[in-house]
Parts: structure tokens; C-alpha cells; sequence
């Protein structure tokens, strides 16, 4: 099986190919080979590269920066899967696009389950749920999976800011009133990759009985603060030296920022357990193996 990974050098399309390549013959590419910022290219590439399963790991994902650039967003974000899931359910291709929990909007009591009108509240949230529509209306074997504050050892993203924060600033204030659960591209990857495992078949049938759509996160919840302590308080286990010695809760409105965040992030994971009887790992769990990464990888550059 030929599958094409878009994205493939950022965090989770980095994942995702070491995964996958026991499944088949991988096409990972990158802008250079695909550039999903021109959407009329993509059908003639993909008619290049014939994969026989697409999973769309690329995104603009410059929440703030989308503010100013709505446009690129929307194509990159919409206007391109949109085209890839064109291609693919002409050919009876599956395919599986990465969506985010910036579909929704600030309130909510509870996880939010797929079934949940969305209501984004930044420019980038707009865009990822234009793109899931545009997959959807495709029709086609489509798996639209929804995860949440992703991260990992390598590219921009939460981790890795507050560890080199930790090592400049003797204190860091961090958001308390938005609440989710933390991700690494690692489960992520491992959740999609057994999602496959059992053939196209098999997937397709389980896509099906999902309706398109699964949510995937770690398992409990918490703020950014808290994820932020979790990370400090674990780089300083690892012997890792940090100037930080303070991580203070502050609230949204004390951090102003060009795109609103949902207060609510959390994502119920009731139809991934039984539609594909994944359980996620609670975060802290799936955080202790990327701070051994992490931890080494500043030693590393230390020495």
C-alpha cells in the first residue's frame, strides 16, 4: 500500500512515518513536494504520486498569525484538503484528515463530543472547520480525526517554548482558565496507526460506523499552567538546569493575545473507545517519554 503523508517533517507527520512504514511504501512529503498553499496543483500531484491512502498531517497552524492572513489560512487549511478529498473518493482512496479543538467555541460544561455544533472563535478555528466540510462533502471513505494542544520534541509548539523559557526567565505566568488535555504526536501517531492495522478494509468499516468524524486526546485534563508545571517540574527531575523557579497562574485576560482560544478544549472520547477501542494514555503518562527526549536532546546540546 502506497500512503502519502502530508506534512511529513513537522511534529506529527514526523510521527506518523515512523509508524506507518511496516504498513506499506511511504511518500512523505513536505511544502516542496506538495504545496497545499496551491490547491490546483494538488490533483495533478497526486495523480504523480498515486497513493492508495492519504493522511493529511499538514496544517497553517500559526493560531495568531491567521488573524492577518485569513486567506492562506483558508486555502491551506479548507480549500486544500477540500481538493485532496476530491481526488481521493474518485479513486476510492481513504483518507484521514487531522482536525483541532479550536472548531469550538469559549463555553461548555463538559467534553466536547462530535456531535457538537462547532463555533470557532479565531480566524484558524474557522479555517479547520471549513476544511473538515470540505472533506466531508467529498463523500468518500474520510476520517476526520479532532485532537487537542499537540505536541512534541521537535517543531514550535508548547513543550519545547516552556522548556527554553524555563531556562532564560527565573519566572513564567501561564494561562489557568483554559483547560484540555496535553497530546503528543506520539499517541497520535500510535492511535492512527492502529486505526490501520487491521487493513483498509477494516478501516473504511470503522470510518463508516465513526460517521466520518472521532475525536482523539490524552486521557484527563488540565490547564496550560498545569501543563507547564508538569513540564518544569519534570525537566528539574531530569537534572535538566532551569533558571525558572516560579510558574504563576494568570488568567486569559491577563495574557491578550490577536486570536481568541477556547476556555473549554476537552474532547469526550466515548466513540473512539468504542468504534475503534482506543483508550488514550492520561497525559501525564504520554508526557514522561517526551521528557526523556527532551532531557537528552539539551544535554546533548550542552555538552
Amino acid at each position: 500500500m502506497r500512503i502519502l503523508i502530508t506534512g511529513a517533517t513537522g511534529q506529527l507527520g514526523f510521527a506518523l512515518a515512523s509508524r506507518l512504514q511496516v504498513l506499506g511504501t511511504l511518500i512523505a512529503t513536505d511544502r516542496t513536494a506538495l504545496d497545499l498553499s496551491q490547491p490546483n496543483s494538488i490533483k495533478p500531484r497526486l495523480d504523480q504520486l498515486a497513493p492508495e491512502l492519504i493522511i493529511n498531517a499538514a496544517a497553517y497552524t500559526a493560531v495568531d498569525k491567521a488573524e492577518d492572513e485569513q486567506d492562506l489560512a483558508r486555502i491551506v487549511n479548507a480549500e486544500a484538503p477540500g481538493m485532496m478529498a476530491i481526488w481521493a473518493a474518485a479513486r476510492n482512496v481513504p483518507l484521514i484528515h487531522i482536525s483541532t479543538d479550536y472548531v469550538f467555541g469559549r463555553g461548555g460544561e463538559r467534553p466536547w463530543r462530535e456531535d457538537d455544533k462547532p463555533v470557532p472563535l479565531s480566524a484558524y478555528g474557522a479555517s479547520k472547520l471549513a476544511g473538515e466540510e470540505a472533506v466531508r462533502t467529498a463523500g468518500g471513505d474520510t476520517l476526520i480525526v479532532r485532537t487537542s494542544w499537540v505536541y512534541a520534541v521537535r517543531g514550535t509548539n508548547f513543550l519545547c517554548t516552556i522548556a527554553r523559557l524555563a531556562q532564560e526567565r527565573p519566572e513564567l505566568r501561564v494561562v489557568a482558565d483554559q483547560i484540555g488535555a496535553p497530546t503528543s504526536a506520539a499517541i497520535l501517531a500510535d492511535a492512527v496507526a492502529r486505526m490501520l492495522n487491521g487493513g483498509t478494509d477494516s478501516f473504511r468499516a470503522s470510518a463508516a460506523k465513526s460517521s466520518g468524524l472521532v475525536h482523539f486526546a490524552a486521557s484527563g485534563e488540565t490547564s496550560w499552567h498545569g501543563f507547564a508545571e508538569a513540564i518544569v517540574k519534570g525537566l528539574r527531575a531530569r537534572d535538566v538546569p532551569l533558571m525558572a523557579e516560579r510558574v504563576v497562574s494568570i488568567a486569559t485576560e491577563d495574557y491578550p493575545t490577536p486570536a481568541k482560544r477556547p476556555a473549554n478544549s476537552r474532547l469526550d472520547l466515548e466513540r473512539l473507545r468504542t468504534v475503534f477501542g482506543i483508550n488514550p494514555a492520561p497525559w501525564q503518562e504520554a508526557l514522561a517519554p517526551e521528557l526523556d527526549q527532551l532531557a537528552q536532546l539539551l544535554e546533548n546540546k550542552g555538552n
